[in-house]
């Protein structure tokens, strides 16, 4: 049996979109993504404020847009999707995404908007761990999402209640409504019911993410970024998790998500079961990252979500008292730590380091590639990224 291939590039600002094109091609997304449908591109919005590590990059989405089209996957869209803490509408301003959308004429839509799509009844083949339990009514995922490829564009970051999160946490934002926060308790099984759904509704599914600036710390927003300049591909969402876990220091099949991904047949979460193509010594290194508490756990989600007041959950988040625990989160994030603690961070980050550099070139001039229908042929993978121009 052929074992699931992860891509793993080192890469460099001055190369980043040919990285990313020869990035996807080692990585098989020809093979992983069916021809002639629309393809999604599924970006990641963990805060609208434009913290490193927290979101899509702009390079990240400009090089796969670019990748994609040049083997002949230009009908692409983008979905967005909301939280409870996140604004997509500010986010993708923030973030630099607007520009590239214009650019290449990437059409946005918005999976809470009624004109966009429609939230349906679904009832999954493969056997749910928790969501028919959670979801007693049934389950309801977008319309838009059938027999359509999906390309996810995570980064690599740790998240203080699944450890690390990626490819498969990703899906969690565009099949989920904004009542997702009633799996949190059972935040694995529901990543898994949720790639299981994925692989019946999607024509094709990949990821690329983006370890340019990785996060270390709680997460997904409150983080430490340290730049490893590193991207990852594979069209197997377990995979590509279990290998970017292992690169933050973690054990993958120690994280339930990944193992019972793996266990349940949907991925290879075991990374003795995985090939490496591209720049294997870079998928060795151990970046020792550290989860660690935030205010969110130090202030009673742990109690809640896992401990002695799970019980009580239907209290706390079925009935009105869910606006109290929205409200504070906003206050610690958007009023509290973005003004006082992280935007000094972002601030250094872009002074001082060469990604933070080309993500203001992003907001001083725009997208950095060629349009669409100028797109030259899929550039030779065995070229290394050195000899070619950019």
């Amino acid at each position: 049996m052929a074992k699931s291939q992860v891509a793993v590039l080192r890469v460099t600002p001055d190369t980043i979109l040919p990285d990313i094109d020869r990035l996807i091609g080692l990585a098989g997304v020809s093979a992983a993504l069916a021809p002639g449908k629309t393809t999604i591109l599924k970006d990641n919005i963990s805060w609208h404020f434009p913290f490193p590590a927290a979101n899509t990059t702009p390079w990240q989405l400009e090089g796969t847009i670019q990748a994609l089209a040049r083997r002949g996957y230009a009908d692409q869209v983008c979905v967005q999707n909301k939280t409870v803490v996140t604004n997509a509408f500010k986010g993708e301003d923030l973030n630099h995404y607007i520009p590239i959308f214009k650019k290449y004429q990437i059409p946005v839509l918005y999976n809470f908007k009624d004109g966009d799509m429609t939230w349906v009844r679904y009832e999954p083949k493969a056997r749910m761990r928790v969501l028919s339990r959670i979801f007693p009514e049934g389950i309801h995922i977008p319309d838009y999402f059938f027999d359509k490829n999906i390309v996810h564009l995570p980064t690599t970051k740790c998240h203080i209640y699944t450890t690390t999160t990626g490819a498969m946490k990703n899906a969690f934002g565009g099949l989920l409504n904004t009542r997702r926060h009633y799996t949190h308790s059972w935040i694995h099984e529901t990543l898994v019911d949720l790639l299981a759904i994925q692989k019946e509704i999607h024509s094709g599914l990949f990821a690329i993410m983006d370890g340019t600036t990785a996060g270390n710390g709680p997460g997904p927003r409150t983080m430490f970024p340290v730049v490893k300049n590193v991207m990852l591909a594979s069209a197997d969402q377990v995979a590509i998790d279990a290998v970017s876990a292992k690169m933050m220091g973690f054990d993958p099949m120690a994280l339930d998500y990944i193992r019972l991904a793996h266990e349940d047949g949907l991925g290879t979460g075991d990374p003795r079961d995985i090939e490496i193509v591209g720049d294997v010594d870079a998928a060795q290194e151990n970046w020792k990252f550290h989860v660690g508490k935030n205010l969110v756990r130090i202030g009673g989600g742990d109690l809640i979500w896992f401990g002695p007041l799970k019980r009580f959950q239907k209290l706390f988040f079925h009935t009105p008292l869910v606006n109290g625990f929205i409200l504070a989160s906003d206050v610690y994030h958007d009023f509290y730590r973005w003004p006082l603690i992280d935007r000094k961070v972002f601030e250094r980050w872009c002074e001082t380091t060469t990604w933070g550099q080309m993500f203001l070139g992003y907001a001083q001039s725009g997208p950095q590639g060629v349009p669409i229908d100028a797109l030259v042929p899929p550039l030779d993978p065995a070229v290394p990224p050195s000899s070619r121009i950019h």
